[in-house]
């Protein structure tokens, strides 16, 4: 599909290639990573392709000046904001919002914020720039509005009036940075998406796969990847729950599912109470700093990890540390950095594991990102 911001946006850089050649050049970047493999007897299974009109989250930079707002993607190799009106890789219900979330923004820009010392007001400011995050959840829009100044009644009444007019918005929050915890402004109905038949609540700001298939691409690959029997499984970095859910739907197997985010894993025990499932366990660590153990790995047969792009090289270390004899019978490695997964995949070859066969999930479609999904045996 063509896209009008062509050349000029900096997200899809391989757009103005035809599909075919686009597919073909995206696998042979993958793989020529992969060549790095000390072990290549591996099954490089087809790959998953999403495609346009599946992004359900964006985020979009704002700048106001002069009077002029622009609500965007940056430019290639730019911090210049392209005014987008329509992107073609997001979800039609995100589009058709992106009009009346930029009428909003325009409408936050322009109201002047009194500027005090010593009680004294000596000037006024306005909102210049920000982000601001759109996730389509199952129920409705959830909007996080990036920026550092503080919500005043001024902003609270605009933002007020917008979602009350807008059935498809159902929460507003807001956060100075991307570091910071998203505070709710306005709450219609709680955002929740659907897995494995559980109604699935998501915190405001929280990651999220970016498109609904790849997401269910990459359960049915994991669930596949799962031995017979009953089974102690570590969900490790498992975010909202993505694969714990699933699992979970198996009442002999035992999940504990580990993150860092207390915000995060506090909406993930919501889920897991509101839908009554026994058997998950939830433990906050940091797998980073504090990896699981060689000695509390031994209670696990399988080991699913989804980490950050940094990867999960701590963690495979405290594997590779372990008694043969009580490894985890599988790995089930899920990577959004083919770079840092060779690493941790190098460590796993060299304790012993086989790497059995790789996929491709290519969810960030015409850009760089690749992620893929991977099975390592004894």
């Amino acid at each position: 599909m063509s896209c009008q911001y062509q050349g000029l946006c900096g997200g899809c850089i391989y757009r103005d290639l035809p599909e075919t050649k686009y597919r073909e050049e995206k696998v042979a970047k993958l793989q020529s990573i992969l060549q790095r493999l000390s072990a290549q007897e591996y099954r490089f299974n087809e790959p998953f392709f999403v495609g346009d009109g599946q992004r359900r989250r964006a985020a979009f930079a704002f700048s106001y000046k002069k009077g002029k707002l622009v609500l965007g993607y940056n430019q290639k190799q730019s911090a210049e904001i392209v005014d987008i009106e329509n992107c073609p890789l997001l979800t039609a219900k995100l589009n058709a919002c992106l009009p009346a979330v930029k009428e909003l923004i325009l409408k936050l820009c322009q109201i002047k914020i009194p500027q005090k010392k010593k009680n004294k007001v000596i000037g006024y400011e306005n909102l210049h720039t920000g982000d601001v995050l759109l996730t389509q959840a199952d129920n409705g829009i959830d909007m996080v509005l990036e920026f550092e100044k503080d919500i005043t009644l001024d902003y609270q009444m605009e933002i007020s009036d917008f979602i009350q007019n807008r059935e498809d918005i159902i929460r507003i929050s807001h956060r100075k940075n991307e570091f910071a915890e998203a505070q709710t402004l306005l709450e219609k109905a709680k955002p929740y998406i659907k897995n494995s038949g559980y109604d699935v609540y998501i915190s405001a700001g929280t990651f999220l796969q970016a498109s609904k298939i790849s997401e269910q691409k990459m359960i049915d690959l994991v669930m596949g990847y799962l031995p017979q029997g009953k089974l102690s499984i570590a969900d490790l970095f498992c975010g909202i729950g993505t694969f714990s859910y699933p699992m979970s739907q198996n009442k002999e197997h035992k999940i504990v599912a580990i993150d860092s985010s207390k915000s995060l894993l506090a909406g993930f025990q919501q889920s897991i109470n509101k839908n009554q499932i026994a058997n998950i366990e939830i433990k906050e660590k940091n797998l980073f700093k504090y990896p699981l153990s060689a000695k509390e790995l031994e209670a696990f047969d399988v080991v699913v990890f989804d980490p950050p792009r940094a990867g999960a090289l701590a963690q495979v270390k405290e594997i590779a540390a372990m008694d043969e004899a009580k490894m985890p019978q599988r790995i089930i490695a899920v990577s959004c950095n083919p770079h840092s997964f060779v690493q941790d995949a190098e460590v796993l070859l060299s304790c012993g594991y086989k790497l059995k066969e790789i996929t491709m999930i290519d969810q960030f479609s015409y850009s760089n990102h690749s992620e893929l999904v991977a099975l390592f045996t004894k």
